[in-house]
């Protein structure tokens, strides 16, 4: 195994070990983990669309906002406070740079739309069992996709957007997906409810399909930002871009499905 490749597994490991402590540990621990990675994803963000320090600062400011009103306010407002900034601070770049309005609007919904996803999901009463779901779901994906893609190789996925990935390693990725959620499920869900893993596991299949999408559009971003990486901060992985380009879609998709069953109570 190369350096890099042993970067990339170790950092990988710390990473999943600090998000499931926080995630067990829950309230300011988990909310203080999301918003660190909410702000460090808008300025790699801000960095490579070459937004101005101005837009970057302001952006900072209401990104750091809304995490704080997630403590004393319920998500809805916080979503609204986000939502609303995003849309001021979007008019206010457009009249100042071509482009700036749509990047500075769509980066601060990329950046906060998963943060608050998954902070209400971890509020739920059975949000703990919740948000690992969706994220062993991401988590599964990526490892399933790398050692599938690598062993099979195959026809390129996007070879104009990621010439690294093949269509056997999102398959692979897919099905690994679902083979862990329903293995949980089986194992999480009380006796005589095992029927349920058949369920979630096609719930499983179709948010690790977002999470190959959330990927692809990362890859594409940066090709049009022409960066290799979204930032340096992680070992063997480049930025935290880089690291929760599918947790984005999924974190957002997953609370959706959760809010709209009331699975998670």
């Amino acid at each position: 195994m190369d350096r890099t490749l042993q970067l990339r597994w170790i950092t990988g490991l710390a990473l999943v070990a600090v998000a499931l402590a926080a995630l067990w540990l829950g309230g300011p621990v988990f909310q203080a983990l999301v918003a660190a990675a909410t702000l460090l994803m808008w300025a790699e963000w801000a960095a490579m669309l070459r937004l101005g320090l101005g837009i970057r600062r302001v952006g900072l400011l209401l990104l750091a906002g809304v995490m704080a009103l997630t403590v004393i306010v319920p998500t809805p407002e916080a979503l609204v406070a986000l939502a609303g900034g995003a849309g001021l601070m979007g008019l206010f770049a457009r009249s100042m740079k071509k482009g700036a309005g749509f990047w500075t609007a769509s980066g601060l919904l990329y950046c906060g739309l998963p943060a608050l996803a998954l902070l209400w999901l971890r509020e739920r009463p059975e949000g703990l069992a919740a948000t690992i779901f969706v994220l062993v779901i991401v988590w599964a994906a990526d490892i399933g996709a790398f050692f599938v893609g690598r062993s099979l190789r195959g026809p390129k996925l996007a070879p104009r957007i990621s010439p690294a990935k093949t269509w056997s390693g999102a398959i692979g990725g897919i099905i690994s997906a679902m083979v862990i959620s329903a293995a949980m499920a089986a194992v999480y869900l009380p006796s005589g409810l095992g029927g349920w893993a058949l369920n979630l596991a096609s719930v499983a299949g179709a948010l690790a399909v977002l999470s190959v999408l959330g990927d692809l559009f990362e890859s594409g971003l940066k090709r049009h930002a022409g960066v290799k990486d979204s930032g340096r901060l992680l070992p063997g992985h480049g930025g935290v871009m880089d690291r929760l380009d599918g947790v984005v879609p999924v974190s957002v998709a997953g609370a959706l499905l959760f809010w709209s069953t009331g699975w998670a109570g």
